[in-house]
């Protein structure tokens, strides 16, 4: 997508089905709702307690899997590189790599997950995001992800 074509936002499950290849009950972001072209986008995810992985994930205490909103962070970068990379177009997006994971923070049922993530570097097939996760602007999980398109 080229600089001068618009992204209308907030952006809905609909279109962010159209550009990720994640289905229920894997799709870890409900909508888009800022976006900069090759910097910066901001999602959100509703975290309810009808989502699959509380039934195991505490029995009485349930808690949002780590890896999950390094997941729905990792889905808002997949939607930053579709939405400002032509080349990409029709390919997947991978994890190549992370570090500096933090998690500071419980996310519990009732929770509303707000995704930044910003761009870092894109060289080759390579793309490096910072991403940053939020409930009720408290940090709750920080990274950097490195991802790859094939």
């Amino acid at each position: 997508m080229t600089e001068d074509k618009k992204v209308q936002l907030p952006m809905g499950i609909k279109e962010i089905l159209d550009l990720l290849p994640h289905r229920y009950p894997f799709i870890m972001l409900d909508r888009v709702l800022e976006f900069e072209h090759d910097k910066t986008i901001t999602g959100l995810k509703n975290v309810s307690m009808g989502e699959p992985f509380f039934q195991g994930h505490f029995p009485g205490e349930p808690v949002m899997p780590g890896v999950l909103i390094l997941e729905g962070m990792a889905q808002a970068g997949a939607v930053l590189a579709y939405l400002s990379t032509e080349d990409i177009a029709g390919k997947l997006v991978y994890f190549a790599g992370m570090d500096k994971v933090r998690f500071r923070k419980v996310v519990r049922p009732g929770d509303q997950l707000i995704y930044k993530v910003e761009m870092v570097r894109r060289k080759s097939k390579l793309i490096k995001v910072q991403c940053k996760a939020y409930v009720d602007d408290i940090l709750v999980t920080e990274a950097e992800q490195l991802a790859t398109f094939s």
